[in-house]
């Protein structure tokens, strides 16, 4: 059983061949791109994190090498240990020499030489005044400490500096020359994955770099980035909060492109077939008509809660692992109450406040009712085709158990002028008229059933893993 998401296996032949998000399509747009402005760009793929951008742009360059273009990858955040982003851009592009270009390659490497101490610093002064809204409140201190002593190197280097910025136009001649010969006519596809994870100083730095030194005809340089977390890279390194990131960071790209959010009842069903939950829901020991619809209830409430809440790919492999191995607590013939497992199993991952109050009991009934109802979009009934109100009433019935002992509680139910029982809670499924029961009469329903006997520490205990693992 895995507990743990890995990596999809890319086939050379055909890299999307397990893509289960249905993403092939967006690899061919911008394979179009790509090839149609093939004098060199700077193209921005801009998802925010534990959407799959690293996956995607893996298969798409396994793609793009079907189609004959020449790429390389390199992982950013892996390669920050190294103060000079220049070093490790060029041990990328060695992979692409070759004997018909190595000539080219030392040449390039020579220039590139020179232009190893670090000259974007310097710019960093005349930069700050161009995008930060009031220089004045920012300490002189803090520019000169961040810029590495913007006055020590205008006074030292000046001279040195002359000779480098015809070192870059060499560099950046010799550097074309070497991509015509290695592109095959196509431009290079330089994959820059991971860079908002970077030091603020190394993200910087390549940014500046890729557009002082390698901006030249023939390289298309693709950033898979989150740009907020870039953004936030940006103002770390210049130490403020003033600076325009938006408009910093549209100096260097070109073109923004965002990966359009797949199917989530695409993305559930692959992740429950991935853990294998029907290992568990369709075992022989399981075959009960009370159990049979733990499986469509699980993925019927994964459903529901992450359209509400649009959380990321990754956060959904999480929820899913956690709540696979919460399964192993339980013996194949016990009661889940699949839904409500999951529903607990999620706020624990995403909401942990709430999960903490649960825990401790800090919810009155009509809050933990109106708590639930937050999370269940309007129209539900035929959406989800889940019983959401007997999900609530449960939810409700299992808390009280747990407070039976506290003569501070309010009693689910108490009796009216009229001799009958009825209850204070108020349910907002109840005002939207979408179910034909009411709450009342399903918290009077659920005492009757065998699983009505249970508190709510019989789930809590084993999502907080707190119950030994099953022996099957």
């Amino acid at each position: 059983m895995k507990i743990k998401h890995q990596e999809l296996e890319i086939p050379i032949e055909n890299p999307f061949e397990n893509c289960k998000l249905e993403r092939k399509k967006y690899a061919l747009i911008l394979t179009e791109i790509v090839n149609t402005y093939a004098d060199g760009f700077v193209l921005a793929i801009n998802n925010e994190w534990g959407t799959g951008k690293t996956t995607f742009v893996k298969m798409w360059q396994k793609h793009l090498e079907t189609q004959e273009f020449s790429t390389v990858y390199f992982n950013a955040w892996e390669n920050d240990f190294d103060s000079n982003p220049l070093v490790a851009i060029m041990s990328e592009l060695q992979t692409l020499s070759n004997s018909d270009n190595k000539a080219i390659f030392k040449s390039v490497v020579e220039k590139g030489a020179v232009l190893v101490k670090n000259v974007v610093p310097a710019l960093a002064k005349s930069l700050l005044k161009k995008y930060v809204v009031d220089i004045d409140d920012i300490a002189i201190d803090t520019i000169e400490n961040t810029t590495k002593g913007a006055t020590e190197i205008l006074e030292e280097e000046i001279k040195e500096y002359t000779k480098k910025k015809k070192t870059i136009i060499e560099f950046r001649e010799e550097l074309e020359k070497f991509v015509l010969k290695s592109a095959n006519e196509k431009p290079l596809i330089f994959i820059i994955d991971e860079l908002d994870r970077c030091r603020p100083t190394y993200a910087v730095e390549v940014l500046e770099q890729l557009k002082h030194f390698f901006s030249v005809s023939g390289i298309v340089f693709v950033l898979s980035i989150d740009k907020n977390h870039l953004a936030s890279a940006v103002r770390g390194f210049y130490g403020s909060e003033h600076i325009n990131t938006d408009e910093y960071l549209r100096r260097f790209i070109d073109l923004e492109y965002s990966i359009p959010k797949p199917s989530e009842k695409l993305y559930i069903q692959y992740l429950f077939d991935y853990y294998n939950f029907n290992d568990f829901f369709k075992s022989p020991a399981r075959n009960h008509p009370e159990l049979e619809n733990d499986s469509e209830n699980l993925l019927k409430m994964a459903e529901l809660l992450f359209m509400k809440s649009n959380a990321t790919l990754r956060q959904q492999e999480k929820i899913f692992g956690l709540t696979r191995l919460i399964l192993k607590t339980f013996h194949p013939d016990n009661y889940t109450i699949s839904h409500l497992l999951f529903f607990l199993t999620y706020l624990k991952v995403m909401q942990k406040d709430l999960f903490n109050r649960i825990e401790l009991y800090e919810f009155s009934l009509q809050e933990l009712s109106d708590m639930f109802t937050g999370f269940v979009p309007s129209g539900t009934k035929s959406s989800y085709s889940l019983n959401l109100i007997y999900i609530e009433a449960m939810l409700i019935h299992f808390y009280n158990k747990g407070l039976e002992n506290d003569v501070k509680v309010n009693r689910l139910f108490k009796t009216d002028n009229e001799n009958k029982l009825v209850t204070d809670i108020k349910s907002k499924l109840d005002v939207k008229n979408n179910y034909d029961i009411s709450l009342a009469s399903c918290l009077a329903d659920i005492p009757s059933k065998r699983y009505g006997r249970m508190g709510l520490n019989y789930l809590l205990e084993k999502i907080n893993l707190t119950t030994p693992l099953a022996t099957i």
